[in-house]
């Protein structure tokens, strides 16, 4: 208990920036280890889902920050290789 209280505490003290790429991280790592995209069906991966729906949304309205562009455009190319892929084939 103490370590979620620990990693709120953590988050509150980071910049946005630094959030932001740890958020990025982690959907790249889950897209590389799982070899698919976060699912709307399973509730443990509706923050990345979420965060992946917001920063397209911000992309198409040209708000994105032009230091996150380029990363996040190296995101949604891996996204697309697993994109509708059936996990369980």
């Amino acid at each position: 208990m103490n370590y979620v209280l620990d990693d709120r505490i953590y988050q509150m003290l980071m910049t946005q920036d630094e959030r932001w790429m740890v958020k990025y991280n982690e959907v790249v790592e889950f897209i590389k280890a799982n070899h698919r995209n976060p699912s709307r069906h399973r509730i443990e991966e509706h923050d990345m889902l979420n965060w992946l729906k917001a920063n397209r949304k911000k992309l198409n309205a040209g708000g994105l920050k032009k230091d996150r562009l380029s990363s996040f455009k190296v995101l949604l190319a891996l996204s697309e290789q697993y994109k509708r892929k059936n996990q369980y084939a």
